[in-house]
């Protein structure tokens, strides 16, 4: 299947597109990008823009500096998210993510699968998100903060640590206030095992909760 790409995007002839992606009206993709299969591009999404960073050179038309982005497919890109060119490694997203419209991605950040980022969601330089986590509307992660796969982060969170797997955290600052249980269920973890991370969670007991989510990890593997 062909790409269909709006006559008013830009995409640079660096860029590798696989196929059946769709880039829609204004959107402009730059660099060293490689985009993988079947994913769609909203208007006014930028993809490659040189990373942020004071001491590094802007080339000409401000745009492809720095180590580029790979993207996974069935990516949904909402109208004017932001992805910029990583700066030690390619920025990263990974296969079946949801990026709402006015997210900010920036250099060296690695989303795994699966990541749903709510509208206007800021990642900072070197975030990590894992696999199936869900950040909610306006939350702003601080750089190399890492959130584990599939925690669930509220709306307007201010994320300035580390959130483990399968947390449930909120507020500002951002804390963890047990887990995601229903996200972990549906993934197929069973209701026990959730339940038991969530106790874990909120009475502190990390050892528990460590031991809990290899569980839930096995219970998703199997059920997968």
């Amino acid at each position: 299947m062909s790409n269909r790409i709006h006559p008013t995007a830009v995409v640079a002839a660096s860029v590798r597109l696989g196929s059946g992606n769709t880039i829609g009206p204004f959107a402009v993709i730059t660099g060293d990008v490689w985009l993988d299969d079947d994913n769609w591009i909203g208007a006014g999404v930028v993809i490659g823009a040189t990373p942020e960073i004071r001491s590094l050179p802007h080339t000409e038309d401000g745009m492809g500096s720095g180590r580029g982005v790979r993207i996974g497919s069935g990516n949904v890109l909402r109208e004017y998210a932001q992805v910029h060119a990583g700066s030690e490694q390619p920025t990263t997203i990974g296969d079946g993510g949801f990026i709402m419209n006015q997210v900010y991605v920036a250099h060296d950040c690695h989303l795994g699968d699966g990541v749903t980022l709510a509208s206007s969601v800021l990642l900072a330089g070197h975030v990590q998100v894992g696999a199936n986590a869900n950040l909610g509307l306006g939350t702003a992660v601080h750089q190399r903060t890492v959130i584990g796969e599939g925690a669930m982060v509220g709306m307007s969170a201010a994320v300035t640590r580390d959130v483990p797997a399968f947390a449930k955290a909120y507020g500002n600052p951002a804390r963890v206030r047990g887990a995601n249980v229903v996200g972990s269920t549906r993934l197929g973890a069973s209701r026990e095992a959730a339940e038991a991370l969530d106790r874990a969670y909120s009475g502190g007991d990390l050892a528990a909760a460590d031991e809990l989510v290899r569980r839930i990890r096995d219970e998703i593997a199997a059920s997968s």
